[in-house]
């Protein structure tokens, strides 16, 4: 990440704010939103499990959770639950600690030009990641393979993985946990974008670390994708754009993934 980031509007007005979240408090806010994360999956895979597989009423909590995990409906299912108990519990965490939640999350327009010039820098490691996987032989969707010849419909499981999982994924790593790390370094001992790049470092390790469906490989680049959203968000001082961004990452890959399998 780049040390000559100019700071964004938002990342400005922050140091002017009382912090939400202690240091602490945002280590365990930081543990229990990943906590939270892996438990709404859990959680949205029995459920749709449950109202969707054909023998869920004699099958023990164990075989749901095989069976569902493999399934293309439920996976899709249990990805629109996670994400209403995961936005839920973001917005009750702020108000709780009586934060303004547009503000926090940075929920405001970004400007076009800005979203343009990150724009390309997306598509510049979207074309070296694609060659680079090319070259080395590698299959970051064979994941999707048993989704994709399972799921009920091919339209649920797109909006799913394009659409839904990226709204909550960033309301998680590039929303709450950002804000509350980055405020954490805002007094004027610290560098202007310490905060921010501390923020970015953390979130976009623990991103990748959690997407537990991936090797090493993937991973690794899954690391550099989180930085240039963390960059999106100091850039134009908006989680609206680095949404905007996971969409159209997700959308490509899903649309490489469509066309090679029909």
């Amino acid at each position: 990440m780049p040390k000559n980031i100019t700071a964004s509007p938002d990342i400005a007005a922050s140091s002017e704010l009382t912090p939400l979240f202690s240091r602490w408090g945002t280590f365990w806010l930081t543990v229990g939103m990943v906590f939270a994360f892996f438990i709404s999956q859990l959680f949205g895979v029995y459920i749709a499990g449950k109202l969707v597989l054909p023998a869920a009423k004699k099958a023990s909590i164990g075989d749901i959770f095989f069976f569902g995990s493999n399934d293309g409906t439920v996976v899709s299912l249990s990805i629109l639950i996670g994400c209403v108990l995961l936005l839920a519990l973001s917005v009750l965490i702020i108000r709780l600690k009586r934060g303004m939640l547009r503000q926090y999350l940075a929920l405001k327009p970004f400007s076009v030009s800005v979203g343009m010039r990150v724009l390309g820098l997306l598509l510049v490691f979207m074309i070296a990641s694609q060659a680079l996987t090319y070259m080395l032989d590698m299959t970051p969707l064979v994941f999707v393979d048993p989704l994709y010849q399972s799921v009920s419909s091919v339209w649920l499981l797109v909006f799913a993985i394009v659409v839904v999982a990226p709204i909550y994924e960033e309301v998680v790593f590039r929303g709450i946990l950002w804000s509350a790390i980055t405020e954490q370094f805002t007094a004027p001992s610290y560098s202007e974008n310490h905060g921010a790049i501390v923020a970015s470092m953390v979130t976009s390790l623990i991103f990748a670390v959690i997407h537990v469906q991936y090797g090493i490989y993937e991973i690794s680049t899954i690391v550099v994708l989180a930085l240039i959203f963390c960059y999106a968000r100091i850039k134009s001082g908006s989680l609206l754009l680095p949404i905007v961004l996971h969409i159209v990452n997700n959308g490509a890959a899903m649309w490489q993934y469509v066309a090679q399998s029909t």
